[in-house]
């Protein structure tokens, strides 16, 4: 009889697998495009993670220059930024040269 409870109870549990998403066959799909996407934002995800001081700025110096090799960055004088997204604000985050 506890046999029979223990399997009730795991038969009940769900498992959540993530989100899925259905699309029409007949739209073009890149599969690897959109691994990769996800493995760059992943890394980017890692490398903020990882700093120990995070510069935040809400708002850019003026003059700054937009670049967008090898991503979407700006140079502000000696110092540069990426664009993030937080709770629907644009942020700036402090980065390393991004050729380094």
């Amino acid at each position: 009889m506890k046999w029979c409870g223990l399997v009730v109870l795991l038969w009940s549990v769900s498992v959540n697998a993530g989100q899925v998403i259905v699309r029409d066959a007949s739209e073009p799909f890149d599969a690897f495009a959109v691994r990769d996407k996800l493995m760059q934002q992943h890394e980017w995800q890692e490398q903020l993670r990882n700093q120990q001081q995070l510069k935040i700025l809400q708002e850019l110096p003026l003059g700054c220059l937009q670049l967008s090799t090898p991503y979407v960055h700006f140079q502000c004088g000696s110092s540069w930024y990426r664009p993030y997204s937080y709770q629907g604000h644009q942020l700036y985050i402090a980065i390393p040269h991004p050729s380094r």
